[in-house]
C-alpha cells in the first residue's frame, strides 16, 4: 500500500485567458509540464481550445459539457487558477469557470498565478475570497509576473519567475496531498467536521 507521500497528486490547471499569445498560458503550461514530470496527474483547462459557455443557472445542469467538467473538478486535489490582471480583478473567462461550481470546490486547495503590470495583489486576494466562500483552502501566497519581462517568445524568461513556479510546484504537491487525505477522511468519517454536510 502506498503512503500518502507516494500517492500521485491530481492537479487541475486553468488558463483564464482567451488571448492567443497569452503569457498566463505560458506560465500555466510551464507549471503543468513540471508537475507532470514530477509524477502528478495533470489536466489543463484552456478555454481557447474548449470554449466554456457563459454560465446560466437555468440551463447549465442539462448541458453535455457540464458532467465532464464536474468530474475533472471532483477528481482534482489541487486547482491552479491562472489569470491576467484586468482592472485589478480576475478575467471574465476565469470568473465564468468559477461560477459553474461551489460545493465541488469544498476542502480542495487553490493556488493562484497572475500576470500583472503591478503586483496582482488584489487579484490574488479576490481568488482567495472565492476559495473561502466555497469552503476551499488557498495557498498563503501566489505567483505574480510581468509580461515582456518574465515571459518572452512564449517561454519563461526570468530566473525569478522560474524559481517562484518551482516553489509553488513543490508546495501544492505537499499540501495538496495532505488536504486531499484529510478531505477523504472527513467524508468517510463520522465526526462533526465541516465536511460532514457533504457526506453521501
Amino acid at each position: 500500500m502506498k503512503s500518502m507521500s507516494e500517492e500521485p497528486c491530481n492537479i487541475l490547471l486553468v488558463v483564464g485567458s482567451l488571448h492567443e499569445n497569452s503569457v498566463t498560458r505560458v506560465a500555466i503550461n510551464h507549471l503543468a509540464d513540471n508537475l507532470s514530470t514530477a509524477g502528478c496527474e495533470v489536466n489543463t483547462l484552456d478555454f481557447i481550445e474548449d470554449p466554456l459557455p457563459l454560465f446560466n443557472p437555468d440551463t447549465v445542469w442539462e448541458q453535455d459539457y457540464y458532467p465532464i467538467l464536474k468530474k475533472q473538478i471532483l477528481e482534482a486535489d489541487v486547482i491552479v487558477l491562472g489569470t491576467p490582471d484586468y482592472h485589478g480583478s480576475i478575467s471574465s473567462t476565469l470568473k465564468n469557470f468559477l461560477d459553474h461550481f461551489w460545493k465541488e470546490f469544498a476542502g480542495k486547495l487553490f493556488a493562484t498565478v497572475v500576470a500583472s503590470h503591478e503586483k496582482g495583489l488584489t487579484v490574488h486576494d479576490q481568488l482567495r475570497t472565492v476559495a473561502r466562500q466555497c469552503y476551499a483552502w488557498a495557498m498563503p501566497y501566489g505567483v505574480s509576473f510581468l509580461e515582456k519581462v518574465d515571459v518572452k517568445d512564449g517561454k519563461i524568461a526570468s530566473e525569478e519567475l522560474e524559481n517562484r513556479l518551482e516553489m509553488l510546484q513543490n508546495d501544492i504537491q505537499i499540501y495538496g496531498r495532505i488536504l486531499s487525505a484529510q478531505r477523504a477522511a472527513d467524508l468517510s468519517g463520522t465526526h462533526p467536521g465541516f465536511m460532514a454536510q457533504y457526506r453521501k
